[in-house]
């Protein structure tokens, strides 16, 4: 059964930063092309970036040079590193595959408030 497990996420002052982290359960984790999602108050879930099997990365242009998504196939986890954090990247934020194809996870809260 797959399982994601979000962690990391917090209370930060806009420009602060914050490393978040996926444990995925998911067979053949290497073989996955991964991805972080969030979802805003009132919002609709939304993309903000995904790595390949292969460690190329894209992002959503409002994260684009303050985030960096990374992986370790070794421990089956994917990080999202978030620097310069505005308010309106405040959200719950969520990692699955890049299609969104398993189970969703509990997400993990970032709030970006001076």
């Amino acid at each position: 059964q797959v399982q994601l497990v979000e962690s990391g996420g917090g209370l930060v002052q806009p420009g602060g930063s914050l490393r978040l982290s996926c444990v995925a359960s998911v067979i053949m984790f290497r073989s996955r092309h991964m991805a972080w999602y969030r979802q805003a108050p009132g919002k609709q879930r939304e993309l903000v970036a995904t790595i390949t099997s292969g460690g190329n990365t894209n992002y959503a242009e409002s994260v684009k040079g303050r985030f960096t998504i990374s992986r370790d196939n070794a421990k089956n986890t994917v990080y999202l590193q978030m620097n310069s954090l505005k308010p309106e990247d405040t959200a719950v934020y969520y990692c699955n595959s890049e299609i969104g194809g398993f189970a969703w996870g509990q997400g993990t809260q970032v709030t970006v408030s001076s």
